[in-house]
């Protein structure tokens, strides 16, 4: 009787484990989302922005390299500095 007991608590456990990490990654995805939400806002204003500062009529294909040049390098620099920070804080 005393196995099943053990058994029983080890399954608790097991649950309340796979429960947490459950919401730990739900809530993980409703963080991403919520990102990915504020990019697209961001890419439009952007787009907007090029396309007041270069009409039409000039060449916006450089600008919009441009953009995507200086995003990209924003983001590694970012990306840089954060695995940085979680380097130095595992250590």
């Amino acid at each position: 009787m005393a196995k099943d007991g053990d058994q029983l608590g080890k399954i608790r456990e097991e649950s309340a484990k796979v429960t947490k990490e459950v919401k730990e990654k739900t809530i993980s995805f409703i963080i991403a989302a919520f990102g990915i939400v504020a990019g697209l806002a961001w890419n439009e204003a952007i787009k907007l922005f090029i396309e007041i500062v270069f009409p039409e009529t000039q060449n916006t294909l450089i600008a919009k390299f441009s953009y995507a040049i200086i995003v990209t390098l924003i983001l590694v620099i970012i990306t840089m500095s954060i695995s940085r920070i979680l380097k130095s804080n595992n250590k």
